[in-house]
């Protein structure tokens, strides 16, 4: 009767061990970690943003321009700090309060003179005489950032000591405030009025000339706190209980994931993570990715677990920061301990009582473990609204109400990667938008230079070239349509609308519209096969050919041919578009069909991902190989073939 008691006891702790720290401990924390890790980055890239328009913004202050032309003239003959006031006024000291972080704001004429600054740094001190001296005699001309800016462009300056201000880098001490970045903006001769949206850089029209450069510095710390470990502690406090101290932190890499630029330990700033502190296997992790998890790695004597997330950018900037969540694996499992210490102890004292009332424990003890294992399983399988009812204070009980407590955790852990997942759905869902609005946009563009061309020419066919760019326009304007319909059905649940139709002839469309473009970059197009009934979505389907086609022409910028068939193959309609552009390499190969992976420069990297979901969702195939005989890429579509006749 003993071991009828003991023993479902005994495996019930040892079932509940395993699930809750291999299936559900370690998951949970790790997605958690993930779902950080992309929040932290999404933050700083909203921060570098919002700090390159705040320098853009105040480069387009008229008084900038009335600064530089005095300056230029000898005629502000004013003392630094009056020149200030000149400058920006009360708006920058009303911006000062909103903006605590700014180091510096320095203006230089073109010629790479100085013309004035802010007299205050990031503390609130005033600029010593020896810092106005080195800012005024610096040869400004000469930093590499000055000749991009001074010819237009926006250029941000990475993670970096803080030069420009002598006494921050006096010390051999690593602290946030000796590091910095900044913004290089130039300043026109006629600037926006106050309110542009300043999406052109800065500029108020274009050929405007660059009359000077504002150069904005943003201390360190303000990036150091937004690491800081305090709300990654408050998140993970459900793990330790609240008497622990989770050893939850994050930190900042540069772009190839091998130096760290912030971290809690700032000794650790600027140090190697393959050469200086041995974990070339974290650097490995982060080369070819957007996010995931680093393997498991063991650092100062601790095994740790970790997520990371790339920076975007911003696009304008290309810092592409590395940004990491961590946590060390005693803390991961400290509820699952916990969980096995208490069931221990409970199994101890049952065992006790058990010897002594083996009846009466029989009957007490094993209902409530058996109804706890099938809460435990629900549990196990993803049911975090399983709750086991306490019927008493002893034992029992307590394990009863541990376990609810645990479940309770749980839940509200799933609750926020649910919240993180909705949001990086949605974030995916933009770009797809954005990428198939940008394919109907070429032909109307090219087919609008053409009929410019033939116009100016004189051209005797014009009218039919003109005839031609309308219908042309007219087709994208409607496809650009239905793309904005679709998105709005998504949210509602809409389903694909399959009609019969011929394949070849919904080819033949799309080719029409992109005529223009294959005479402008001077590609043979060659039509193929009698064509095949399908019955699918023809949007979809028709944005599909449309990426192809494009991804066809971009890849033989020189020139070329480019060969489509459509013919029936028994029970399949096989659709092929054939270039003579330079074929697949072994990468290529490998990750052509992954989200955001792509061989241009320019892209999202969707449009193949996309074709690729579509045509499956059609009961469809997808195939890209290198063409035979090369060179160039032949894409194969299969799809499944109508018996009949078309509606």
């Amino acid at each position: 009767m003993i071991a009828a008691v003991v023993v479902p006891f005994l495996g019930f702790a040892a079932f509940v061990n395993w699930e809750m720290e291999e299936r559900l401990s370690r998951e949970v924390v790790l997605d958690s970690l993930r779902g950080l890790a992309i929040d932290l980055g999404s933050q700083l890239d909203r921060d570098l943003e919002d700090h390159a328009r705040q320098v853009e913004h105040w480069s387009r202050d008229r008084i900038c321009q009335y600064a530089i032309e005095e300056s230029a003239r000898d005629l502000a003959i004013l003392d630094s700090k009056t020149t200030f006031r000149l400058l920006l006024g009360e708006r920058f000291d009303e911006a000062k309060l909103a903006w605590p972080e700014w180091d510096l704001l320095v203006l230089i004429d073109r010629r790479g003179r100085f013309v004035v600054s802010t007299n205050l740094d990031a503390r609130g001190e005033v600029l010593s005489d020896e810092q106005w001296r080195s800012l005024r005699s610096r040869k400004w001309d000469a930093e590499p950032w000055f000749a991009d800016a001074s010819s237009g462009k926006v250029v941000g300056l990475d993670w970096r000591p803080a030069s420009y201000l002598s006494d921050l880098a006096a010390t051999g001490a690593h602290l946030p405030e000796h590091f910095e970045l900044g913004w290089a903006v130039p300043v026109y001769e006629k600037p926006e009025l106050e309110g542009g949206d300043g999406a052109n850089g800065g500029a108020s029209e274009a050929g405007e000339p660059v009359i000077g450069v504002l150069l904005g510095l943003v201390n360190w710390t303000h990036v150091q706190n937004q690491i800081e470990p305090t709300v990654l502690k408050n998140y993970f406090q459900g793990l330790v209980g609240p008497d622990g101290k989770p050893s939850a932190y994050a930190w900042v890499w540069r772009a190839d994931g091998d130096a760290i630029f912030a971290h809690q330990n700032v000794e650790l700033y600027g140090r190697s993570l393959a050469r200086d502190l041995g974990l070339p296997q974290m650097v490995a992790a982060v080369q070819d990715g957007e996010s995931g998890f680093y393997p498991e790695y063991t650092f100062n004597d601790k095994a740790k677990n970790a997520a990371w997330k790339r920076c975007a950018g911003p696009e304008r900037f290309g810092f592409r920061w590395v940004v990491g969540v961590g946590i060390d694996n005693d803390d991961i499992y400290a509820a699952a301990n916990e969980l096995r210490t208490t069931l221990f102890e409970a199994t101890g004292i049952v065992v006790l009582v058990a010897v002594l009332l083996t009846m009466v424990i029989a009957r007490r003890t094993t209902a409530p473990i058996l109804e706890l294992k099938a809460h435990t399983e629900r549990v196990a399988s993803g049911d975090l609204s399983a709750r086991v009812e306490v019927h008493s204070t002893d034992e029992l009980g307590e394990l009863a109400g541990a376990f609810n407590t645990m479940t309770a955790e749980l839940a509200e852990n799933r609750k926020r990667l649910v919240r993180a997942e909705k949001d990086a759905a949605w974030r995916e869902m933009a770009r797809q938008v954005a990428h198939d609005i940008k394919n109907p946009l070429t032909p109307i563009q090219l087919s609008l230079d053409l009929a410019r061309r033939a116009k100016a020419e004189g051209r005797a066919d014009f009218d039919a070239i003109f005839q031609r760019t309308t219908d042309t326009i007219s087709r994208q304007v409607t496809h650009l349509r239905d793309i904005a319909a679709d998105f709005h059905a998504l949210t509602g649940a809409e389903h694909a609308k399959p009609t019969v139709f011929d394949a070849g002839k919904l080819i033949d469309e799309v080719l029409e519209l992109h005529a223009a473009w294959a005479h402008e970059e001077r590609v043979g197009v060659e039509r193929r096969g009698e064509g095949g009934l399908v019955r699918v979505d023809p949007a979809l389907l028709r944005r599909v050919f449309q990426n192809l086609v494009s991804n066809a022409l971009q890849a033989m910028p020189d020139g070329g041919s480019l060969v489509v068939t459509v013919e029936p193959r028994g029970e399949r309609v096989v659709v092929g578009v054939r270039d003579s552009g330079p074929g697949l390499s072994a990468e290529a190969k490998q990750h052509l069909f992954e989200p955001y992976f792509t061989t241009r420069s320019a892209g999202t990297g969707l449009g193949l991902a996309i074709a690729k979901r579509v045509i499956e969702e059609m009961g469809g195939t997808i195939e890209l190989v290198d063409a035979e005989p090369p060179p160039g890429t032949l894409v194969r579509i299969s799809l499944a073939r109508h018996i009949g006749t078309s509606a």
